[in-house]
């Protein structure tokens, strides 16, 4: 039998009625009203002596569905608007332009009011079914209560001319977002869009998406932070606002920061004894070995750049350092192609250093917590497959909007995680929310003055969407 036997007796028509495809994006759109999230954008947005045909918080809560069903422009709201057997009325492609070009700063800064409103009440939500917001681990090790907030700039590619595309420190050509993340939810805590020319070590902008991001945690869960930052964070203007972040009453603030491997560390790293490097933890919190082609370790270097009791002929190197800074040094066998620095091609160790105020704790497990800032590449990636990764328009304000929303449909499949499914898809990345979920095609029947979706018995997902459903429904109304 031929391999195309399968085909042989289909046709093509189009005709059919009653279907509906993506209709596991109604699960967003009922977590978005749901959770109060709709009507908390509708009053940020709403402007005084005007009434819309469309509300504009519903307007911006569609755009974030349509973004989070994988949407990259705007015109791909469509797929909510002509199923309106199932999404009813949706605003048009102009409609939606204008509601993001009305968005201007004092719009996103309501934007972020109501998003932490909204947030509160589903980090409530998530306690109640799970027992706790789920706590950040690092080799193998619960974090705890600890609420672990990961800043990252990276660099969103633009394949034309547009309003602060810039060239960029990596040799490309775009623009330069700084961004905060929530290790423990997946959740975006704050955007800030920035031209391609922006510094990677500008302060006050980590300062202020710091900021920012802390405003959206809400109020129990602030007394205990961890930030993390990589080495673009080793700034005193940085340092100095964390370290006075601990003065709030009832809060405590730590940090872990990537730092510069400058000729002070160089220096404190040439005067090591091969005895002083204890092991550091793999993924599982397993030691590795300490020598081997697999080989690392990490040593405290804090007592060699301060001036200590011992050595007090030797000086402060880091006198204008808040005093509570603790420095840490991991050394590594260089990855193939690495770049050296001339200490690193002599003995043939790749250094690297971090600052934390974290004034209890073994070398190897601060090391191992410093390292975890990483998946902030993980939340990153993911955002940008969620309508980070491209900028619909050459107008910045139009891209700013955007990336408003952006953000949101971000949290809103975090939130279908954490509020809807069950744990084999808890871990899901959005492709594959999107892939068994949010894509399936499903009938609408009516009868009895209810409309009723009904999933093909075949879909290997249809459970676990009905589910889906089902959990979304039963989530309280907000008041």
């Amino acid at each position: 039998m031929h391999d195309s036997a399968w085909s042989k007796d289909l046709t093509v028509e189009v005709g059919g009625h009653g279907v509906v495809s993506h209709a596991g994006s109604a699960v967003l759109r009922l977590l978005a009203d749901r959770t109060g999230l709709t009507g908390a954008l509708s009053k940020a947005v709403a402007r005084r002596g005007f009434s819309p045909v469309h509300d504009r918080g519903r307007v911006l809560s569609d755009a974030a569905v349509c973004i989070a069903d994988g949407g990259r422009v705007l015109s791909d709201l469509a797929v909510l608007r002509d199923q309106a057997e199932l999404f009813g009325p949706v605003a048009s492609d102009p409609t939606l332009w204008r509601a993001l070009e009305e968005i201007g700063d004092a719009q996103r800064a309501r934007i972020a009011t109501a998003r932490a409103r909204t947030r509160r009440r589903v980090w409530t939500l998530v306690a109640a079914r799970h027992g706790r917001i789920p706590p950040s681990r690092v080799a193998d090790v619960d974090l705890g209560k600890t609420v672990v907030i990961r800043l990252d700039a990276t660099i969103q590619i633009a394949h034309s001319d547009k309003e602060g595309a810039q060239g960029t420190f990596k040799g490309s050509y775009g623009h330069h977002p700084l961004t905060a993340w929530c290790d423990n939810t997946c959740e975006s805590l704050a955007f800030r869009l920035r031209p391609g020319g922006a510094g990677s070590n500008t302060a006050s902008d980590h300062i202020a998406v710091l900021d920012e991001a802390i405003a959206q945690v809400p109020d129990p869960y602030r007394r205990d932070l961890l930030v993390t930052v990589d080495g673009a964070g080793a700034t005193l203007d940085l340092i100095r606002h964390l370290t006075a972040l601990n003065a709030v009453h009832g809060r405590r603030v730590h940090y872990s920061v990537g730092f510069d491997l400058d000729h002070r560390a160089r220096a404190a790293i040439g005067r090591l004894r091969e005895t002083d490097w204890q092991h550091v933890w793999d993924r599982d919190g397993e030691p590795r070995d300490l020598d081997g082609d697999h080989a690392a370790g990490v040593v405290e270097l804090t007592g060699l750049l301060r001036t200590s009791a011992h050595n007090p002929a030797d000086g402060d190197t880091l006198p204008n350092w808040p005093v509570d800074m603790r420095i840490y040094c991991r050394r590594e066998r260089p990855s193939a192609g690495a770049q050296l620095c001339a200490l690193e091609e002599a003995d043939g160790w790749r250094y690297q250093l971090f600052a934390t105020n974290t004034g209890r704790g073994q070398p190897d497990f601060l090391e191992a917590r410093h390292r975890a800032h990483a998946r902030v590449e993980d939340r990153i990636r993911c955002g940008k497959a969620t309508g980070l990764g491209h900028l619909p328009s050459t107008l910045m304000a139009i891209n700013q909007a955007w990336c408003v929303a952006a953000t949101i449909a971000a949290d809103l499949l975090c939130w279908l995680r954490l509020l809807c499914l069950d744990p084999a898809l808890a871990d899901a990345e959005p492709k594959t929310l999107r892939y068994r979920l949010l894509h399936t095609a499903a009938r609408i029947v009516r009868g009895q003055r209810k409309r009723k979706i009904k999933i093909p018995e075949s879909w290997p997902w249809a459970n676990e969407l009905a589910a889906a459903f089902h959990a979304a429904f039963a989530l309280p109304a907000p008041t």
